[in-house]
Parts: structure tokens; C-alpha cells; sequence
């Protein structure tokens, strides 16, 4: 499952909960009476807590931690003029601190504005929706304000990233047009936002990029951005307040009749008329200079507790979220080898102005493209169009693959999605030297694969389809059938379901060896796995149409689908020799039983040797398998038992790399222990290795768990030789790509200023190199002219445990003054609300003891940290009590509804789900089994994380439930016994929107921006008061009021 993030306003609040909810004021209000009241909170919750999924993205505040203590810290901007023409804003902190699921490496949300996948929403400026945060408090005001983009709304990060929920399909189509072979780094997914967790549509770290040379490190210290002159900063009033243009004016001439007076003098008229020309001179001429002089604008980066201002910048709509307005821009970089050892290379797929396919050298981007220098290599189209034809039918080109000799391509063509990462379709082969076309199987031209790879060296392609692995050999035309008993129940070469999505992250389960000699592939038996039914009533998913008179029956997709305490698939790992043309298995005694074994990685070592890792089912013990495939013989090397240890349990997908010795630069042996020179968390480790320089390169939270910079340490020393490749001297979060040898880094800066990319050397490069990819001055500008967030962070210690807090407070927020709230809300126009997001126990890079306390039990610290922040934030002045929700996508959802039976309606109003588990007895078995165990190992932890006290929801004034019926990930199972749970129980405060066909993204025919539309639009008649109970005059024994359940 994959992510979201979270929200708070004065007066009202929301929690949202995402990768891993707002109320009104009574109708005791009244326009007439013009009663002022404080805002709405409003918590966002995040993924799940302790883990990626469902749709959980590691992801945290991207700005820096703030003390142990208590106190606020303000991010102020201030005004700079990067250019003559571009004005800037940059955030000056006194201090300040990001989230992140509990255990997924991904970075925080890709953009300052927080997408929650989503979802997949997922950290700065533009970023998916992977949700960073676990939580948030939105807090609404009554102010007849245009709606902000500070409405929390959920993805699969995901992203979702991280998982908002996985990728867009726009992003998917992206990644596939590149590499289509290489692995995913993160829980992308087609057309899905992250499953654990969403995406907020909330401006996040809406933060400007000025100066921002790099102070540290072997960085240049020049870039374009330094070359800006400061603007003075607007600290005059501004020029009306809203109260001014709220005036009633009354009528004129009432009964309609019109009196006739004396003609004025001619003179009289002359000096009027001078007088109205030199007036209308004045004020125009005072518009102009109020204008220049930047006070039109919002201060919003000037913002001042103590002397709070209203200002007249444009206001940050849904809509302009959802067209992207607010989305961060970065350059594509897809790092190639080169055919000679070349370091450098970048392949550009459908760059504007250029043929399709043209791989040149980095550096003759700077200069305008003007280096012709000796040493670069000379740019080169490899493939002119993206439309090809092939025996007299046109096609379009999805994804491409060069192969590692640069002399051919592999073309994907036809693409269909079969689930979150894996699809089919027709491979073409391109000679890039004669421009000629062949099917990757001449025999079989049209029949659809399922995946297909180069070999190291480029002579070969490694192929499944129908199940069964094949080797083309390019040297012939012949294909050699690797397996034969692939079918419905056996895989080769691919995963399954919950290996796709549990732990490769992505489709491919083929491995070819360093020299090409061997591949590596997994065997996959389903036959014991249960089936789960998912029905669709519009759509097809199989292409084939229903016999005549059958056409009103949904389909049937049966998908083998364990859940917890099921048999998992049996896998195995098996070999290809090709010298030898036979395929082999390696037995290794000590191993774990069929039933009790997951391979979760595959790593080639020179010489034929493969490292295997093994897990038991619920992820805390570990083996390595050392094979040498050629001599056909294995041993364990390493067993660690992480439950006995103390350590929790494995991630899979964990990062590994392969060094080989190398006795002359300093590494005479191969590794055999294991080396662990920071004291701290890293986030993407090795992020590349540097064999010449003996250089490792990782993403840490050396500085603040809130941040990320890129790190070096020796391979010889590691012991003291930690270095800083970014600056740390300021506040940052940054991800890093590396080129095929890395000696350049691609360098991308997420917050909290605006996000700018870069690329530099790296290493022994003689001369540095260094040059802006994207500076997103389209963004800066925006941001400039628009009112933005106050973000405050502060640290909160809660139930023993010191949480890190993000508070968002709307741009006329002012903590001297109570709020108006308007009997009206205008749908899609901005409300006041506070936002916060709290890193509550469960979540990453806070510490194993932070992170591990879910182990066995879900459901327990995650709903009580959110009520603890919520009841702290319910005791400030300028915070509605009575009216704080909180919402949440996916594991997010999950953690919402259990907020709302574990607080009873005490603190909490109102909450929204998207896509909640309910009960974890539901979800896949990999995923469950790695935190709560089995249900025949946990009993009890499985019956206390279900929701199941419904009566204790009843109390709750009003939520709301949404769920796509075609969801293969969290079943609709969960909502509809859920549902059937408050008919036993006669609840009937909750309303239920089901999405038909839609996924665990929720995009079936449109219906994503629906969800927002809906989620904020539900919100809205919360916080006016629509859903709130009606209050019996009678009263119990003791005196006190109840509720009734009538609306």
C-alpha cells in the first residue's frame, strides 16, 4: 500500500492520514448575529506508521528538526530578485523541522507542494503523492475567502507516493520511456497513487529558492541562482482589509421617483472636472508606486505574529493544483553506459526539438550547447521518430531500451497494464546502424510479453511470456525456450501478485550475471494460493468480449491473492546456463521450509557467483546464500535473527552492492564483514559507489531526520571519512542520480525553498563541473504572487514520546483574533484552515524504539497520537474545539476510522477514509505478517487493530467512506463488512460513496479529481454545521445532554 499527509486551521480541525478530517460550528451561528468564532482544526493522517505499505513512502517534513522541546519555530521568506525580471522569495528560518512512513526509503514529497499519491502525493514543491507526514490537523475559519490549496487529499505515494497511494500514469508512461529493464527505485504505479498513504492537494513547503550557492562540500559555489540582487522587504501596511469590501450599502432613491434641480454653473462644472482629473492622476499614481513598491502583494513571507497583516496576493485554488500550476519541474536524466567506457552519457526519449531517441554527453548542455571540445562525446540519434512501422502496420513506440553495446533498441509498443507495475506487449528490435525493424521473436511477432531484458552485453534479450522464459540469441533468429510448465498457477522470470507488490517493487524477476554467461529467475507456484474475486461492471480488464446475450454480467477477474494467515507462493531460484542451454536449481541445506520462505533479493558477484537473500514469512529472521553457479554449489554465510536481537524485522528491497577487490587502489580482498560507519539513519544507501576513487555516496538524516543531504565515505577509511556533498549549512532536502561510473551527480533540491536541479562532478574530475538543469522559475513566480502558508514547526512530547509537528496557518491567519464563521462556505473557494502534520510513533528515521513500538500491534499508539496532538491543539485559543476532523487514504483511512472509535466523538467531529483497511485479517500476507505476525501467532493483536467498536464511531458526529469497487489491493471487503457492522448496530451517522471500477487510485473514468471535489466539498457543509446532531431536550439521569442520531 502506499501514502498522504495532513492539515490544520484556527478555530476548526482535520486530521489526515496518509503512506503511510474539519467540523463546523453549531447552528447556534448565525449570519445575523455575526457570532465570531475560532477556526476548525483539521488532522490528515499518513501511511502506515511502522512500514511502506499499504502504500507507505518514507517520507518526512522537508525542512530541519527543531529542538527537543516544545516552542514554535516560524519559517519567515523574505522578497529577492533573482533576476531583472523574476522576483523571488526565499525562506529565512530561526528554526525549524519532515516525515516519513515508517519504513519505506523514499525521499520526502517531490515537490514543496504536497501531492498526497500519491500517493502518491509524495515532500516540497511538485512531489507525488507518497504523503510524508502521519498525520495533520486542518483548522477552518469562516472567512468568504477563494479555496486554497490547502485542502489535504490522499494518493498511494501513496506517494503516493508513498504508497498517496504509486504513480500516475503520466509518470509511468515517463519512467517507461526510459529505461524500461532498470528497477524501480521507489513504489511507482501506473495510473495508482500510493496504497498506505495520499496526497495532500496542500502547499506544503511553499518556500522561494534565491541565493543558494553551495557554502560546503567539493560543490561549485556559483550558480544562477547568486547572480539576484535582494528586494527590500515590504514591511508598510496594506491598502484594505476584507472587512472593507463587506459594506451594505443602502439603496439609493428607494421609491424609484427622481427629483429635478437646478442646472449647475459652467464654472462651477470646470473646476469639478480639473478636480476629477488631478484625483484620478493621484490615485493612479498611488496605484502605480503601491504596486512597485511589492505591497500589493501578501506578506505572507514577511509574516509577523505580533503584527499580523491581510493581503491582496491571488489566492492558491484546487484547480490550479490539479492542472499542475503548482507542480515542480525537473529535467529528465536517464544516466547511459557508454559503448567505450564513456562516463556522462544521457539518453533523452521525446525531448522537445530533438529526434525521439538521442543519447549525448552531459556537459554539452552547458554553454548553450556550445562545447566542442575533443573530449565530449558527440551527441547521436539512435531512433529519429516514436512512430514506426513494421510489416505494413504503424506503431507507437511506449518505452525503448538501449542496449549496453549502444548498437540496438529494444521497443515496447501496445502497452496494457496487467497490475500496479507489471503490463504486456508487442517487443521490436531497431538496428541503429542499418535503421532496420525485427520482432523479438520473428516466429511469434504479435503475441504480447510480459517482460523483457538485455543481456550485459547486448548479444542477448532475456524474455517471459505466457509465463515461460525464452533467450533470444542476436546472432540468429532462433528463441530458445527456457521453460515449458509456465501457466496459469506457474511463473518464470516475473512475479506474482504479492511479490510485484510486496516486496520487488516492480515487475522484473530475472537477473542476468555480470559476464551474460547465466540468468538468474524466479519460480513462482500458486497452485495453493487462494483466489480473490474482483468484479468490474463497466470496463473489460481482459479484452475479450462476452458471448451474445451475456453482455450484462460484470467480469470476473480471479487473482491469486494471499491474505493473512493463507499459503503464500512457494518460490524457488533457478538458473540458465546459455553455453550449455539447460536450466538448473542449486540445493542449500539449513534453508526455511517452502511454506515459511521469501526470496527478497538477488545480487551477481564476478566470477559466476549470485548472493541470495532469504526471510521467513514474517520478516525477522535472515539468510544469505552464497551460489557459484558454475561449480553448482551453495553455502549459508550469514544468519541473523532480528527478533532475538532486538532489531524488528527486514525490509524488502533493501539496497545492496556489489564491490569487488581490486588490489591496486586499495582493496585487496573481497568484503566479508559487514561496515557501519554513520551513527545515524540513511534514507537511499549506497546511492552509488565510485570504484576509482573508492568512494560510497549515500542520502542521510545526518543533519535532521526533517532533512536529506548526499554524504560520502571512504572505502578504504571509512572510520572519519564521512564527508558532506551538500550543504549543510542550510536547510534541505535532496535526492541525488549518478552517473554509469559516478562521476557526475544529478543533484535535485525539494525544499523548503523553491526546488532548482543541478549537475555536477563528482570525484577526480580535474577541472569541477557544475550547471542548473531547472530553477523552476515559473514556480518562484507563482509563488511570489500568490498567498502562501505560514509554516510553524515545533516539537511535541506525547504519551512518553516526542513527536515533530508541522503547523500550517493560513495566510491572514492572525492568533489575536477570532474567526468569522460564515453560514456559507462557497465550494471550491478558499477556507481558512490550519494544517498540522505530526510524526507519530510508527513512522521512519526517528529511531528503531520510535519505529518498532508497532510491532504486533496496529492500530494502538498510531489513532492515540493523533487524539493527544488534537486535544493539545484544541486548548489554544484561536482553535474551534468543536470543530476538528480527520481523514486519511488506504492505511491512512485505516487510521482514521480507528482516531474515530478510539476517541468516541470527545475530540474528534468529523473523519474521511478512502480505501481503509478495516481489519487486517483482510489485507496480503507479506505485508501484515511483517509487523503483526500471523493471526495464529497474534491473536489478540488482530482482533484489537480490526475496527470494531462501532458504537463508540456512533458518537462521532459525521464521517464519510470511499472505496473503488475494482480495488485489487485493499478489497472492498473491508468497507462492506464494515458497513454491515453499523446495520447490526443501527449506526447511521456516516455517509458511503463507492467509485465502480476504480482501483486503490481511484482514476476509473475521471474519477481522481472527483475525489478532491468531494472530500473538500464534504468538508465544507462539516465545518458549516450540515452534519451536526440534533440535541434532545430531554436530558439523562445525571443531568447531562445526549445525542440522538437524527440529521
Amino acid at each position: 500500500m502506499e501514502e498522504a499527509q495532513a492539515h490544520a486551521t484556527a478555530g476548526a480541525g482535520i486530521f489526515h492520514i496518509p503512506s503511510r478530517s474539519e467540523t463546523s460550528a453549531r447552528h447556534s451561528h448565525s449570519l445575523q448575529t455575526r457570532r465570531e468564532r475560532p477556526l476548525p482544526l483539521s488532522l490528515s493522517t499518513s501511511s502506515p506508521p511502522t512500514s511502506p505499505q499499504p502504500h507507505s513512502p518514507r517520507r518526512r517534513i522537508p525542512f530541519p528538526s527543531p529542538s527537543n522541546s516544545d516552542d514554535e519555530h516560524v519559517f519567515e521568506l523574505e522578497k529577492i530578485a533573482s533576476s531583472p525580471r523574476r522576483s523571488r522569495t526565499q525562506f529565512s528560518c530561526t528554526a525549524a523541522s519532515q516525515c516519513a512512513s515508517p519504513s519505506y526509503t523514499e525521499a520526502c514529497p517531490d515537490s514543496n507542494l504536497v501531492f498526497r499519491n500519491p500517493p502518491d502525493w509524495s515532500g516540497v514543491f511538485g512531489r507525488k503523492a507518497h504523503g510524508p507526514l502521519d498525520s495533520s490537523i486542518v483548522l477552518h475559519s469562516a472567512e468568504r475567502e477563494e479555496r486554497r490549496g490547502q485542502i489535504q487529499i490522499g494518493m498511494d505515494r501513496t506517494q503516493q507516493s508513498s504508497r498517496l497511494p504509486g504513480l500516475s500514469s503520466a509518470e509511468d508512461v515517463q519512467e517507461g520511456i526510459t529505461h524500461e529493464g532498470a528497477g524501480l527505485s521507489r513504489r511507482d504505479s501506473m495510473g495508482s497513487v500510493s496504497s498506505a498513504s495520499t496526497t495532500s492537494l496542500v502547499l506544503e513547503n511553499l518556500n522561494e529558492m534565491g541565493e543558494h550557492a553551495e557554502r560546503e562540500g567539493f560543490l561549485p559555489k556559483k550558480s544562477r541562482r547568486e547572480d539576484g540582487h535582494k528586494r527590500k522587504r515590504s514591511n508598510g501596511g496594506i491598502g484594505y482589509r476584507d472587512s472593507d469590501s463587506d459594506l451594505e450599502l443602502p439603496r439609493f432613491n428607494e421609491k424609484g421617483h427622481r427629483e429635478r434641480g437646478r442646472d449647475m454653473s459652467g464654472t462651477l462644472r470646470r473646476a469639478i472636472v480639473i478636480l476629477s482629473i488631478l484625483a484620478a492622476a493621484g490615485w493612479g499614481a498611488a496605484i502605480v508606486f503601491f504596486m512597485l513598491s511589492g505591497r500589493h502583494k501578501f506578506g505572507a513571507y514577511e509574516y509577523d505574529d505580533e503584527n499580523p497583516r491581510i493581503g491582496s496576493g491571488r489566492k492558491v485554488t484546487l484547480k490550479q493544483i490539479q492542472r499542475g500550476e503548482w507542480h515542480m519541474r525537473t529535467a529528465p536524466i536517464t544516466w547511459i553506459d557508454g559503448p567505450n567506457g564513456e562516463d556522462g552519457l544521457v539518453l533523452e526519449v521525446g525531448a522537445h526539438g530533438k529526434d525521439y531517441v538521442v543519447v549525448e554527453d552531459i556537459r554539452s548542455r552547458s554553454n548553450d550547447g556550445k562545447n566542442d571540445s575533443a573530449e565530449i562525446f558527440k551527441a547521436k540519434t539512435l531512433m529519429k521518430s516514436s512512430v514506426f512501422g513494421f510489416n505494413g502496420v504503424s506503431y507507437q513506440a511506449a518505452s525503448i531500451e538501449v542496449s549496453p553495446n549502444m548498437k540496438k533498441i529494444l521497443v515496447l509498443a501496445n502497452r496494457e497494464k496487467v497490475f500496479r507495475h507489471s503490463y504486456t506487449g508487442l517487443y521490436f528490435i531497431l538496428d541503429i546502424e542499418s535503421h532496420s525493424w525485427e520482432a523479438l521473436d520473428p516466429a511469434k511477432p504479435l503475441t504480447r510479453v510480459q517482460l523483457a531484458q538485455w543481456s550485459p552485453n547486448g548479444d542477448a534479450i532475456a524474455f517471459t511470456r505466457d509465463n515461460n522464459l525464452f533467450v533470444r540469441m542476436l546472432n540468429n533468429t532462433a528463441v530458445r525456450q527456457v521453460t515449458k510448465d509456465g501457466g496459469s498457477e506457474y511463473f518464470y522470470g516475473i512475479p506474482d501478485w504479492v511479490y510485484e507488490e510486496e516486496v520487488f517493487s516492480g515487475r522484473i524477476a530475472t537477473w542476468w550475471s555480470r559476464d551474460g554467461q547465466y540468468v538468474a529467475f524466479l519460480r513462482t507456484n500458486e497452485t495453493t494460493v487462494p483466489e480473490y474475486p474482483v468484479e468490474y461492471y463497466i470496463q473489460r480488464p481482459s479484452g475479450v468480449e462476452p458471448d451474445k446475450g451475456l453482455e450484462h454480467y460484470p467480469e470476473t477477474r480471479r487473482i491469486k491473492y494471499p491474505k493473512s494467515g493463507a499459503p503464500n507462493p512457494v518460490v524457488d531460484l533457478l538458473f540458465y546456463d546459455l553455453e550449455r542451454n539447460e536450466n538448473f536449481e542449486v540445493e542449500v541445506s539449513g534453508g526455511f521450509k517452502d511454506d515459511n520462505r521469501l526470496i527478497t533479493n538477488v545480487l551477481w558477484a564476478d566470477g559466476g557467483k549470485a548472493l541470495i537473500q532469504e526471510a521467513n514469512r514474517v520478516s525477522d529472521r535472515i539468510r544469505y546464500v552464497l551460489v557459484d553457479v558454475a561449480a553448482r554449489t551453495g553455502k549459508t554465510v550469514r544468519e541473523i535473527d532480528l527478533k532475538k536481537e532486538g532489531l524488528g524485522w527486514v525490509e524488502p528491497g533493501q539496497k545492496t552492492t556489489y564491490i569487488p577487490a581490486d588490489p591496486n587502489n586499495g582493496r585487496p580482498h573481497d568484503a566479508t564483514s559487514p561496515q557501519s560507519p554513520t551513527r545515524w539513519e540513511v534514507d537511499d544507501a549506497p546511492s552509488a559507489v565510485d570504484l576509482k576513487n573508492n568512494m560510497v555516496y549515500f542520502l542521510s538524516t545526518a543533519v535532521a531526520v526533517t532533512q536529506r543531504h548526499l554524504f560520502s565515505v571512504s572505502l578504504t577509511e571509512p572510520r572519519g571519512s564521512i564527508k558532506p556533498v551538500t550543504a549543510i549549512t542550510s536547510p534541505g532536502y535532496w535526492t541525488a542520480s549518478f552517473s554509469s561510473l559516478a562521476s557526475y551527480i544529478s543533484l535535485t533540491y525539494l525544499g523548503p525553498s523553491i526546488p532548482y536541479q543541478k549537475v555536477v562532478s563528482a570525484g577526480d574530475q580535474g577541472a569541477s563541473f557544475s550547471m542548473i538543469l531547472e530553477s523552476n522559475d515559473a514556480l518562484a513566480d507563482m509563488a511570489s504572487t500568490h498567498e502562501l502558508p505560514h509554516l510553524v514547526y515545533t516539537n511535541l512530547t506525547v504519551n512518553g514520546a516526542t513527536l515533530q509537528i508541522l503547523e500550517r496557518r493560513p495566510p491572514h491567519f492572525d492568533p489575536k483574533r477570532e474567526y468569522l464563521l460564515s453560514s456559507t462556505i462557497i465550494p471550491r473557494r478558499q477556507s481558512s484552515y490550519i494544517v498540522i502534520t505530526v510524526d507519530g510513533r510508527g513512522t521512519g528515521f526517528s529511531g528503531l524504539e520510535h519505529r518498532k513500538v508497532l510491532r504486533e500491534h496496529f492500530g494502538t499508539v498510531e489513532p492515540a497520537d493523533q487524539i493527544a496532538v488534537a486535544k493539545h491543539y484544541a486548548k489554544k485559543s484561536y482553535v474551534d474545539s468543536e470543530r476538528i476532523a480527520i481523514w486519511g487514504w488506504s492505511y491512512g483511512g485505516y487510521t482514521t476510522l480507528k482516531t474515530l472509535e478510539m476517541d468516541a466523538g470527545e475530540t474528534f467531529h468529523y473523519g474521511m477514509a478512502v480505501a481503509p483497511v478495516t481489519d487486517w485479517a483482510f489485507y496480503d500476507s507479506i505485508y501484515t505478517e511483517r509487523y503483526m505476525l500471523t493471526p495464529e501467532q497474534n491473536p489478540e493483536g488482530y482482533a484489537e487493530a480490526k475496527v470494531s467498536n462501532v458504537t463508540a464511531m456512533a458518537q462521532n458526529v459525521r464521517f464519510l467512506i470511499m472505496h473503488g469497487t475494482g480495488d485489487d489491493n485493499v478489497h472492498m471487503q473491508n468497507t462492506l463488512t464494515l458497513l454491515d457492522e453499523f446495520d447490526l448496530a443501527g449506526v447511521t451517522n456516516y455517509d458511503v460513496h463507492f467509485w465502480p471500477d476504480s482501483d486503490h487510485s481511484i482514476y476509473f473514468h475521471g474519477a481522481n479529481p472527483l475525489v478532491w471535489e468531494r472530500l473538500s466539498g464534504w468538508l465544507d457543509r462539516a465545518f458549516k454545521g450540515e452534519f451536526y446532531m440534533k440535541v434532545d431536550a430531554v436530558r439523562d439521569g445525571d443531568g447531562s445532554k445526549k445525542r440522538d442520531l437524527g440529521w
